[in-house]
Parts: C-alpha cells; structure tokens; sequence
C-alpha cells in the first residue's frame, strides 16, 4: 500500500503545472526579487546581536537554549528549500544558519560563566 501512495505522488508532482521564472506577470516578477531583499534584511537586523557578542565580548541576558534552536529550526527550514529546490528560502536560511551558529559560538565563549 505504502508502495502505491508513493507512485501516486510521484505521477502527481510530474503533472503539476508549475509556475514559469521569471514569472510573466510584473506584480509576480516583483515579488520574486522582493523576496531576496527581505531574505537579505532581515539577518541584517541580527547584525547588532552578533556585533555585541563578538566585538564587545559579552553574551550577559543572550539565550543560548534559544538562540541554538534558531540555528536547528533554521536548518530544518533550509533542508524544506533544498528538498523543494526553492532557491529563496535556501537562501536566506543559509544566512540565517551562518548567523545563528556564530551567535551561539560566542555564548558559549563570552556569555557562559565557567566554574572552576
């Protein structure tokens, strides 16, 4: 049975009807280069964190239990556009990865006390 559903979705995605790229609508053509810029700004307005980690050296009221599963959840949502080949979100998560891990370097570098 698992067999036969599996062949069902294959044929299924084979005969879907996938939108072109570029798309030939400008409102659809925009929202497709739109969608870059945003992959872009918005680990940007992450910069300040990791400026103040690995610049300033401290970590004081920084989650490293958060900020590590932005970085796991990050890596989930980047293998979804691998597997879909959607090249935006593969995009901005690989950004999102590099700067989720450098944050959770410097926790554990500059903002964990260490106990002797």
């Amino acid at each position: 049975m698992r067999e036969a559903l599996h062949h069902f979705h294959v044929r299924k995605r084979i005969h879907e009807k996938h939108e072109s790229y570029p798309h030939p609508e400008k409102w659809k053509r925009r929202a497709d280069k739109l969608i870059y810029v945003v992959g872009i700004l918005g680990p940007i307005m992450t910069i300040p964190q990791v400026w103040k980690i690995w610049v300033e050296k401290t970590a004081a009221g920084v989650s490293l239990t958060s900020w590590a599963s932005y970085a796991v959840l990050a890596c989930v949502w980047f293998a979804y556009g691998y597997m879909h080949r959607e090249k935006p979100i593969m995009f901005n998560y690989a950004i999102w990865i590099f700067l989720d891990i450098l944050v959770v370097i410097g926790i554990v570098l500059y903002g964990m006390p260490i106990d002797f």
